[in-house]
């Protein structure tokens, strides 16, 4: 008889932060029954993944097995945990569960990317899901959101504490507060792996609770002699409400601008969980109010170009405009990997004469995640068997293990594709999958294999020349061929249109090529890729990408 083992797998979210993804089984090896915990998205950039829309973990290995996969299981409502479940839902087809408002947020993106909303189950925190061999239960915990959790999920190899994101704090103002008691109950009854959030396993210092934003950040605005704007994540309602009731307590009016902003506030008022947010005016009310006491919170605080904020620093948006005397503050975080696109936009602020003020000092955000001694006070109450860190860059993953290894716990660092083997007493790599990216690019999904991101690039880095040749019904030349230049010098080194260049470059080659060549199109336009080529380098110095049409007159 083949042992039943107990697997870990992350497809996303573990080497990286966002995109989180991370497969539990158990069984017979090849024959596990599956659960899938978070399925989210990360955020393009313009160098690497120029155009695409959301980037998702490339999930084919868990879609080939889709018929041996329980469920799904979201943990909050932050678009790296939640972001993927329309959009990759059609690949998997298992039931989402989730607490009320991520499941709220769940049937939002389904209901968007045109998938049943009713494959989302709500489940509460009294019930418990049975799926398989699995028994899996939702638990409380502090985070930037409404209704974070973290799961238990319990197996017949033993009892599996998934964190999700978290943080200790014990007056979260929105969402329930860390409850030490749980956990360390938790850890009275036994865990057998901890798979934890690794992201702030850098910071040093215990982590700030989100109570203790207000009095700074009232003080700010109340100072400020113009109009205020103030970015932060539209998924972090806790600082949302923290904003808008300083904003409200220095005399100001308050206005949300963005979908997402809007979404998340009026979904956690829904569920009953957002008592006392202040409120708001519109973006037409707000146009007549005076700007020192008009406060807005806008979407946009890693830069995305599309959002309120990055269309603020290129001239208005929604006919707003900033102007000197304006305060702009960042109340967040900048992700690693988008400070590019946050400084272009604090630059294009500053020419405007606006203060851009941001989280230097530390005075006006407070992270999400647990830092080091968090860490190690989770390790103390819970005292699992082994450790899985999760959520975090290699280095997060790799100084979290040694922390726990500090502890005496058994640890694994184990990145995106690395399949651990959970049975015994320590964690055991079992083998590796391929994992990748899976890009959505309007409404088309493809896989970083797929070479269209890597063509763009291409394009993007090296310009492009569309040469267009008509030929007759014997194959003849109808006049020259002509060449459209896009993203090259219009003039190179001889002082003549570099369209006019390569175009006298193709009549002369084509007078001399024979006839041979023309009666193929796959050699007539080798034939001038290469030509163009030459020209241009030449002319430019550059190669670009070449692009032929040839046209053939038919005797009809």
């Amino acid at each position: 008889m083949t042992a039943e083992r107990l697997i870990y797998l992350p497809l996303g979210g573990a080497g990286e932060i966002g995109m989180n993804a991370y497969v539990y089984g158990y069984g017979p090896r090849n024959r596990e029954r599956y659960i899938l915990v978070d399925l989210g998205v990360t955020f393009p950039d313009m160098d690497g993944t120029p155009g695409v829309d959301l980037i998702m973990a490339d999930i084919a290995w868990l879609e080939e097995r889709r018929d041996r996969l329980e469920g799904i299981f979201v943990t909050h409502a932050h678009e790296d945990h939640v972001g993927g479940v329309g959009h990759l839902w059609s690949r998997l087809r298992a039931p989402i569960y989730a607490r009320d408002f991520t499941a709220r947020i769940a049937m939002k993106k389904m209901i968007e990317a045109g998938q049943p909303s009713e494959q989302v189950v709500t489940v509460g925190l009294d019930e418990s899901v049975e799926l398989g061999p699995f028994r899996i239960r939702f638990l409380p915990i502090s985070h930037s959101l409404p209704e974070a959790s973290s799961m238990l999920i319990e197996t017949p190899a033993g009892r599996v504490l998934h964190t999700g994101d978290f943080k200790l704090d014990m007056a979260p103002g929105v969402g329930e507060p860390f409850d030490e008691d749980l956990y360390r109950g938790l850890g009275d009854q036994g865990i057998h792996a901890l798979v934890c959030d690794s992201t702030n396993v850098f910071s040093p210092h215990p982590g700030r609770s989100e109570s203790s934003l207000g009095p700074a950040i009232t003080a700010l605005i109340r100072e400020a002699p113009g109009m205020v704007v103030a970015t932060t994540f539209a998924s972090n309602v806790a600082r949302l409400r923290t904003l808008a009731k300083a904003g409200r307590a220095a005399g100001r009016s308050v206005c949300l601008l963005g979908r997402a902003m809007q979404t998340m506030v009026r979904t956690a008022t829904e569920c009953g969980l957002l008592h006392d947010f202040p409120p708001v005016v519109s973006v037409e009310e707000a146009g007549d109010i005076p700007r020192e006491t008009l406060m807005l919170l806008v979407t946009g605080s890693q830069g995305e170009r599309r959002a309120a904020t990055a269309q603020l620093s290129r001239g208005s948006y929604l006919g707003i405009t900033l102007q000197e005397g304006d305060t702009f503050l960042f109340s967040s975080m900048t992700i690693p990997g988008n400070e590019r696109d946050v400084l272009k936009i604090v630059n294009a602020f500053s020419e405007m004469g606006v203060d851009v003020v941001d989280n230097t000092q530390g005075a006006y955000h407070v992270s999400g995640h647990a830092n080091r001694p968090d860490l190690e006070r989770m390790h103390e109450l819970v005292r699992p068997a082994m450790l899985v860190p999760m959520h975090g860059e290699h280095r997060h993953l790799r100084e979290h293990a040694r922390l726990g290894a500090r502890r005496g716990i058994a640890a694994a660092i184990a990145p995106n594709g690395t399949m651990l083997d959970l049975t015994g007493s320590e964690p055991v790599v079992a083998e590796y999958v391929d994992t990748g990216r899976l890009y959505l690019d309007g409404t088309a999904i493809y896989g970083a294999l797929d070479g269209i991101v890597r063509e763009r690039i291409k394009l993007a880095l090296n310009g492009v020349v569309v040469v267009t040749l008509i030929l007759d019904e014997d194959g003849t030349p109808l006049g020259d061929a002509w060449a459209d230049c896009q993203g090259l010098a219009r003039e190179g080194r001889s002082g003549r249109p570099l369209s006019e260049v390569i175009e006298d470059e193709l009549a002369s080659e084509l007078e001399r090529t024979s006839r041979k060549v023309f009666e193929s199109d796959d050699k007539l336009t080798d034939l001038i890729k290469r030509r163009v080529r030459l020209a241009c380098v030449d002319e430019i110095g550059k190669k670009p990408e070449v692009a032929v049409v040839i046209s053939r007159l038919s005797d009809a």
